[in-house]
Formats: C-alpha cells, structure tokens, sequence
C-alpha cells in the first residue's frame, strides 16, 4: 500500500504559468532557469516527498521521498513550455536514475511535477521524441508526476550561484551548465545574464 502524498496548494500570478522541474541540484537548475529571458521567479525547494515542511538535513538523507526542485514562475508569451522544458533537458543529464554527477540518491532525480494535463502532455511528448531520436547515449529516465506538494528550501539555498558564485562547488558544477545555457540557448537568455 503506498503512502498518502501531503498536498500543497499552489499561487500562480496571472498571466504566468508554473514548471516545478528537478534536475539534481537545485543550485544549478535554479542558475540556469534564472538567466531565461520570460522567467519571472525561480524558488528552490523541495516536491513529491511523504515528509511535510522538510529540512534540507532530512532531504540529504534521501528517505523523505522529496527530489530537489525548482519552481519556474514564466510568462508563457514570452517563452513557450516546450522551450522551458528543452532547456530543461539539454542542462542536466535526464539519463542517470537518482543521480547527477557526484550527487546520488533520490532527491537528485531527474523529475517534471506536472500542475495540468497539458504539462503533462507536453512533457510526454518531448520525452518520447528525445529517446525516438536517440539524443543521448541513454534512455531519459526524467519523472514525469503530477504535483503534490512542494515546499521551499531554506534561505541559504535562494539565489545560491548568484550570490556564491565564488566557491569551488559553484565554478566546477555550477558554471558549466550555465555556459551551456548561454552557449546553446544564447536567444533565450534575459539581459544581462
């Protein structure tokens, strides 16, 4: 018998619709969807866990069932979901199970928590013809779930790069992938990213 999910409720500013993505650590999602022209808000917490107001302590120990996540608070006149989600894709590796790099274990999953069908169809369909065109070496195994809960990291964790972007943990994993941003998404960039 699987355990009841805690539920969250969700405040979406009009006009603007919601990602919630995990991509391993939320410090480099959060940097990279910062940096995207049509992104409004980016908040790091933590989504799709049994354990309600979790600690990033608790998280660390990968028995809550929470994945690190981002919410992506975007204008979609500006920048379309599929664009979002690509950028998604290209920026981490969807292909390791409950792992990205040197973290490992199932906070680190590779994880879309869809808010409406139409995310949810979206998100499916992109999947589906990344692994038809063999984009990379490896299926994506990237979880594609309907949102339950999602509560927001502790202060330290917000606008992480941007404020440590100094530190050895942010210029070795951090960095890269926002070059790869600007190196393969450089039209989508917001001014002075």
């Amino acid at each position: 018998m699987s355990q009841e999910l805690p539920q969250t409720s969700l405040s979406i500013p009009e006009n603007l619709e919601l990602l919630t993505l995990g991509g391993g650590c939320f410090w480099c999602t959060e940097a990279v969807f910062q940096r995207i022209n049509g992104v409004k808000k980016v908040v790091s917490g933590y989504a799709g866990g049994f354990v309600e107001i979790p600690t990033y302590r608790q998280i660390c120990s990968g028995t809550t069932g929470h994945a690190e996540v981002i919410q992506v608070f975007y204008d979609p006149d500006t920048i379309s979901t599929e664009k979002l989600l690509e950028i998604f894709w290209a920026t981490h590796d969807p292909t390791t199970l409950n792992r990205q790099g040197a973290d490992v274990g199932p906070q680190y999953r590779s994880a879309i928590f869809y808010h409406n069908d139409k995310i949810r169809e979206i998100a499916e369909n992109l999947k589906s013809s990344i692994n038809n065109a063999e984009v990379f070496d490896h299926p994506v195994v990237t979880e594609i779930t309907a949102f339950t809960n999602f509560y927001p990291a502790e202060d330290y964790h917000q606008d992480y790069f941007n404020l440590n972007g100094h530190q050895p943990y942010c210029q070795f994993v951090v960095k890269p992938k926002v070059d790869k941003l600007k190196n393969f998404f450089e039209e989508y960039l917001s001014e002075g990213a």
